[in-house]
C-alpha cells in the first residue's frame, strides 16, 4: 500500500473510533432482536396478504432470505425509466436461488437536469436524506434479510446508501440500468450552449442540441454526479462488478441484475457467506471510493456525499483527506468535462475496471477488501461479458485502447487527482482542477458580488462583467435556499474567460461534476447565511483563488474588514414548488463539509 493511503485510512478509523463502535454495537443490537422471529401473526399476516402463494410459502416457513427492493423508478427522468420492470425481474432470479423478495419502498427521485435554474433545484440536496428517510420507511417493517436498492442519479444513490447504512445489519447490493447510447457530442452541446449565451444561437437551435444530447432512456452520457455514483459503487464493492456502465437495451443487463439477486441472497444471514452493509463499508472502503473519485475525475457533488455517507456508517472524513489523497492519486481518465470522450466510450476503452486495476497495481487502493462479490476488489477489475450466453468476466488488455480517454498509472494525465481544498479567511472550500487549464489555477482580481446566478446573468446580458474578475454568488448553501446548482453561469464565464478575461467563481452553491473550464471554489463553509465571511464581500474587494497553494482569501484592511456587517440576502426568499415543506430542512442543515445533511449521526 502506498504510505499516504495507508496514513489517511488510520487517520480515518482513529478519528472515528468512538463513533465507529457506537455504530457496529447498533448492528450487533439489532441482529440479536431478529425481528423476523418474533413478529406476531397479525404483523406477517398483513406482509403475506397480497403475495402469491409461491411467496408465501417461503415467507411462511422462514429459513430462506426474504429481500427489501426499494426503488426510485419513475418515467419522469431517462436514468431511472429503465428501473420499471427491475422488481419483476430480481423477485424472479430470487426465486430460482429459494428467495422471495417484495417491493418494500419507491423513494423519490428528481431531476436535476429538469430543475437547473429554476426554484426547484433548491429541493435537490435535501432530496438525499429524504431519501434516506424513505428508504428506512420501507426497511422498518423489519420482515427483511436484505435489501437491493435500484437508483442511479444525483442525490439518489447517496440516499439510498445513507437509508441502508441505517439498517447496516442486513447485506445490500446496488443495482444500475445503464447510460443511453451517445447522441450528440457533450463538447458540441456546450458549444451551443455558450453561442446561446452570447446570442448567436436560437432558442431552437439550442433545444435541437440538447435534444441530440438527451435522447433516449438511461444515464446522461457525460461524467457528472449520476455517472460517478456508479463509479464508486463498484470502487466501493457495492455493485455486482461490471454492472455500472451496461447500457439498458445491453443483452448483458438482465444478467447483471439477476446476478445482483443471487448475491444479495448469498450475502444474508440465510446463505452461504453472512455480509452486513455496516460492516462492509469501514474506513478502507471510504478511501477507496475518495481514490477512485480522483483518479476519474469525478463529480464534486462527492466532496458532499461521501462525507454524509461516511457519518452514516460511524465514520468522519474530511476535506483534508480527499485533499491528502489527491496528491498522490494521479488523473487517469479524461471522460467529458475532463476531456471529450462521454461514459460510453470511456466504458469501451476500459470505464472502472481500468481505473480499479490501476489503482490496485500502485497500492493507491484497498484490495483486499470484503465486497458484495468477493473478498477481493480485484474481482471489479475484470469486465464483464457473455461466454455462450452465460455471465462472465474477463481481463482487460495490458495496454490502453484509448490512451486519450485511460491511460496506466505509469503514464497518467496529470499526477494529482486534481481536487483541491482552499482554505483562507473567507472560509474552506474545493476546486477541482482536473478540467481547468493549469494557466487558470490562479486568479487574483476584484470580487463582483451577487446573491443569485439570475442576477448574474442580467448583468451579463447588460455587458457589466468587464475585465478580470472573481464572481462570488453567495446565500446559495444548505440553510439559505439548499444548496441549488449553479450550471447556469459555466456558460457565461466560459465565454468571459474565452475572451482573455481572467475569471474564477466562489461560492457556497454547488455546481455538480459537469463544472469545467473556470477555476470554481465551490461549498464554501461556513456559508453566508450561517455567519460566513462571504457576507462581508463587497464589489470591488480583491479576492485571491489559487489552486496551487490552496488559499481562498480577501485582501482587505484588517479594521476595514473587522468593522464590516453581513449583508442580507436582497432576493425573497423563493415560495412554491413545495418549497414551504422543506423551511425546517433549511434551519436544521449542517455545513457543506460534513455533507449539508439535516440528520447528525452523533448520539
Amino acid at each position: 500500500m502506498h504510505p499516504v493511503v495507508e496514513a489517511v485510512t488510520a487517520r480515518i478509523a482513529a478519528r472515528s473510533a468512538e463513533r465507529r463502535a457506537r455504530y457496529l454495537a447498533h448492528l450487533d443490537e439489532a441482529v440479536e432482536r431478529e425481528p423476523r422471529r418474533q413478529i406476531g401473526c397479525s404483523n406477517l399476516a398483513h406482509a403475506l396478504a397480497a403475495q402469491p402463494h409461491d411467496a408465501q410459502l417461503i415467507m411462511r416457513q422462514g429459513g430462506s432470505p426474504h429481500i427489501a427492493i426499494v426503488s426510485s423508478y419513475n418515467d419522469l427522468l431517462s436514468a431511472h425509466q429503465p428501473l420499471h420492470d427491475y422488481p419483476e425481474q430480481l423477485k424472479a432470479a430470487l426465486a430460482r436461488v429459494g428467495a422471495s423478495a417484495q417491493f418494500a419502498a419507491g423513494v423519490p427521485a428528481m431531476c436535476d437536469g429538469i430543475t437547473q435554474g429554476m426554484a426547484g433545484m433548491q429541493l435537490s440536496l435535501f432530496s438525499r436524506d429524504l431519501i434516506a428517510q424513505a428508504a428506512a420507511i420501507g426497511l422498518t417493517h423489519a420482515i427483511f434479510d436484505g435489501g437491493l436498492y435500484l437508483g442511479v442519479c444525483d442525490k439518489i444513490v447517496p440516499g439510498l446508501l445513507i437509508g441502508a447504512l441505517r439498517f447496516g445489519h442486513l447485506p445490500a447490493v446496488f443495482v444500475p440500468a445503464g447510460p443511453m447510447p451517445s447522441g450528440l457530442s457533450n463538447s458540441e452541446k456546450a458549444a451551443v450552449r455558450q453561442r446561446y449565451a452570447r446570442g448567436e444561437a436560437s432558442r431552437e437551435e439550442l433545444l435541437e442540441a440538447e435534444l441530440g444530447a438527451y435522447h433516449a432512456p438511461g444515464t446522461c452520457t457525460f461524467y457528472g454526479t449520476a455517472n460517478t455514483n456508479q463509479l464508486l459503487m463498484e470502487a466501493m464493492g457495492l455493485h455486482v462488478p461490471g454492472s455500472a456502465f451496461a447500457p439498458p437495451e445491453s443483452a448483458l443487463r438482465p444478467l447483471l441484475t439477476a446476478e445482483a439477486a443471487r448475491l444479495v441472497a448469498r450475502n444474508s444471514r440465510q446463505g452461504e457467506r453472512w455480509l452486513p452493509l455496516g460492516r462492509q463499508v469501514d474506513a478502507r472502503v471510504l478511501v477507496n471510493g475518495v481514490a477512485a473519485l480522483l483518479a476519474s475525475g469525478g463529480s464534486t457533488n462527492h466532496g458532499l456525499h461521501l462525507p454524509a455517507i461516511a457519518r452514516a456508517a460511524g465514520y468522519e472524513l474530511l476535506w483534508e483527506d480527499f485533499a491528502a489523497l489527491s496528491k498522490v492519486v494521479p488523473l487517469l481518465a479524461r471522460v467529458y468535462p475532463n476531456g471529450k470522450a462521454d461514459v460510453n466510450q470511456f466504458q469501451a476503452a476500459g470505464g472502472p475496471a481500468w481505473i480499479i486495476r490501476e489503482l490496485l497495481g500502485g497500492g493507491l487502493m484497498h484490495g483486499e477488501v470484503p465486497t458484495v462479490a468477493g473478498e477481493s476488489l480485484a474481482d471489479y477489475s475484470r469486465e464483464p461479458w457473455l461466454d455462450n450466453d452465460r455471465l462472465a468476466w474477463r481481463e482487460l488488455p495490458a495496454q490502453s485502447p484509448a490512451p486519450d480517454i485511460v491511460r496506466p498509472l505509469a503514464e497518467p494525465f496529470a499526477p494529482e487527482g486534481g481536487l483541491v481544498l482552499l482554505e483562507g479567511n473567507l472560509g474552506r472550500a474545493q476546486l477541482k482542477t482536473s478540467a481547468v487549464d493549469p494557466a487558470h489555477w490562479q486568479v487574483r482580481a476584484p470580487a463582483r458580488v451577487f446573491d443569485c446566478q439570475e442576477a448574474v446573468q442580467v448583468a451579463y446580458q447588460a455587458g457589466e462583467l468587464s475585465g478580470d474578475l472573481v464572481l462570488v454568488v453567495r446565500f446559495q448553501g444548505p440553510r439559505a435556499n439548499g444548496m441549488p446548482e449553479l450550471h447556469k453561469l459555466m456558460p457565461l464565464l466560459a465565454n468571459l474567460q474565452a475572451a482573455g478575461q481572467r475569471v474564477a467563481l466562489v461560492t457556497d452553491g454547488r455546481l455538480s461534476g459537469a463544472s469545467g473550464q473556470v477555476p470554481a471554489a465551490l461549498h464554501v463553509t461556513p456559508e453566508a447565511a450561517a455567519g460566513g465571511a462571504l457576507a462581508l464581500l463587497r464589489d470591488g474587494d480583491l479576492l485571491e483563488v489559487d489552486a496551487r497553494r490552496g488559499v481562498l482569501a480577501v485582501v482587505v484592511d484588517a479594521a476595514e474588514w473587522a468593522a464590516r456587517t453581513p449583508r442580507k440576502p436582497n432576493q425573497p426568499q423563493a415560495v412554491g414548488y413545495g418549497l414551504e415543506l422543506f423551511n425546517l430542512q433549511r434551519r436544521l442543515a449542517g455545513p457543506a463539509d460534513r455533507g449539508g445533511s439535516i440528520v447528525d449521526w452523533e448520539e
